[in-house]
């Protein structure tokens, strides 16, 4: 299953995507939220706090910019969970990316 949080800015969306993550998560669901947001804090939501969601922003960032020290791009989404994503309560994955490019068929 898919879900997606989208609407205008300031009705909600982050705070109702971490109830939902976390809901399900705590039901048994395998969890992976996706904070695509100009504004990233669905970390703080979920209750990463703020030094851990500031340390995906930081990831995000440095792959936007380029340059010799930056990332390299996830060729999966397992990789990037992996690469640019942490664990937070009740067993939800998180990551902050920008976009998704090219994505494998059953890519979130």
């Amino acid at each position: 299953m898919k879900i997606a949080v989208v609407g205008k800015g300031g009705v909600g969306k982050t705070t109702t995507a971490a109830v939902v993550a976390r809901t399900l998560a705590r039901g048994g669901a395998k969890v992976v939220a996706l904070d695509c947001d100009s504004n990233p804090n669905l970390g703080i939501s979920l209750g990463l706090g703020e030094q851990e969601t500031e340390r995906l922003v930081t990831l995000r960032e440095s792959l936007d910019e380029g340059g010799e020290d930056a990332p390299e791009h996830a060729p999966g989404w397992n990789e990037l969970v992996d690469r640019f994503g942490s664990d937070g309560p009740d067993g939800v994955r998180v990551a902050v990316v920008t976009a998704l490019q090219n994505p494998e068929p059953g890519c979130p």
